[in-house]
């Protein structure tokens, strides 16, 4: 048993981290925490005040300030029935800790991986050459770092690294070597990344054996280069925004790799890019979709069982998204991206995807302290009652949770 200790105003338990383990048998792939079977029900959680951006760190604000955002949102994470939540390394042990130790909610720890760019001589560099191997050995140190600092926290779930990185590789530019014959620039740019996550995981193995380690992967954008670069990968993590269905990405997975998919990003907006007003009802259709199919594909299902969760995108409006640095206090309803798989408000040769209107929750005004209130749409509602059911529960059967997800009338009524 631990005992308490007081570290900056609050109390922090020297109990154990927990065990994380990738288990394979015959009834699929799954994680275990302390041998006990565990399926994520992840979101993608930030906190950004309104008329801020990603400059605004709640981490470096009073303790007063983000113990009152904590207190905010956590419990409207648990009561959705979510056990995880995605962050970047920014974020300080300590808290890591608490929203363990006081809400019992997990955290993968995400290092960007130069996604965003780097210090490099002095100088930022916005768009990094993985073949460099000054920005290499920068990366290698910084994700150890990062190990080091975190693999005796409890309440850290597994190591993440990257977030669409190879949707980075395609920018203009002149390489600083010849390409391999028969190869394509971004394919190239491509081994490299890849070959240095590698080299990462071998790392983080090398420091941490309690935890299984992913990348987050753009869709399955060469995927035949992972499987020939990466040798050590426990936990396939991707973004993916398909529609109502993953289609093919758990067959190719488990074809290609052959290791569990962790849906790391997916979801929907709540605006109707056609009708030019909100549409809570859209969102919640895809997102019961999108868990449906997790559920299928889980462990024990009769299916592949590959799928051992996912962190729905987001929990609440990123005011900040479109422009980033410009309305920051509008919530600007300019669709910036087009994808065909959201039928719904698709037209051909018009944008349908509204960065600033993922959230799970609408953000209220901030007071003087910059907290807010949030204002949960019918997704809230509809993932509380899809994470009311937990797969790995002994005989949920598929029938049963086919039944389940029929019975969710929030995100039918429309």
């Amino acid at each position: 048993m631990g005992f308490l200790i007081v570290i900056s105003g609050f109390s922090c338990s020297t109990d154990p981290v927990s065990e994380v383990r990738v288990v394979s048998d015959g009834q699929g792939q799954r994680l275990q925490v302390n041998g006990e079977d565990y399926m994520i029900f992840g979101m993608n959680w930030d906190y950004f005040p309104i008329g801020t951006n990603y400059s605004y760190n709640l981490w470096s604000q009073s303790d007063e300030i983000i113990l009152s955002a904590l207190a905010n949102e956590m419990p409207l994470l648990k009561n959705m029935g979510v056990n995880t939540i995605r962050q970047y390394s920014h974020i300080p042990p300590r808290w890591v800790q608490f929203i363990y130790e006081e809400y019992g909610i997990f955290t993968v720890l995400n290092h960007s991986f130069a996604r965003y760019g780097l210090e490099l001589n002095g100088q930022w560099v916005g768009k990094v050459n993985y073949s460099d191997l000054t920005v290499r050995q920068i990366v290698l140190d910084e994700v150890s770092e990062m190990v080091e600092s975190f693999h005796e926290v409890p309440g850290v779930l597994m190591w993440l690294l990257g977030n669409e990185n190879n949707f980075g590789l395609f920018w203009e530019g002149g390489e600083t070597e010849n390409l391999p014959e028969g190869e394509s620039v971004e394919t190239y740019r491509a081994r490299h990344l890849y070959s240095l996550f590698n080299e990462a995981i071998s790392a983080i193995h090398e420091l941490d054996d309690k935890r299984p380690v992913a990348i987050a992967n753009g869709d399955l954008l060469f995927l035949d280069i992972i499987a020939e670069e990466i040798e050590n990968l426990d936990v396939f993590g991707t973004n993916v925004y398909r529609g109502l269905s993953f289609d093919d990405l758990f067959q190719a997975v488990d074809q290609k790799l052959g290791i569990p998919v962790m849906l790391t990003e997916f979801g929907a907006d709540a605006f109707h890019a056609i009708e030019m007003q909100e549409d809570q009802a859209s969102q919640a259709r895809y997102l019961l979709e999108n868990w449906h199919e997790i559920y299928t594909q889980s462990s024990g299902q009769g299916k592949l069982g590959n799928a051992i969760g996912g962190f729905t995108f987001q929990f609440s409006d990123g005011w900040w998204k479109h422009g980033q640095q410009t309305n920051l206090d509008s919530h600007d309803t300019h669709a910036s991206w087009s994808n065909g798989g959201y039928s719904h408000d698709f037209v051909p040769g018009n944008n349908n995807m509204n960065e600033e209107w993922f959230g799970i929750c609408a953000k209220g005004p901030s007071d003087s302290l910059g907290l807010y209130d949030l204002i949960p749409r019918t997704a809230y509602y509809t993932l509380q009652e899809i994470h009311s059911l937990n797969p790995y529960t002994t005989d949920v059967t598929p029938d049963q949770i086919n039944n389940h997800f029929s019975n969710i009338q929030s995100a039918r009524e429309n």
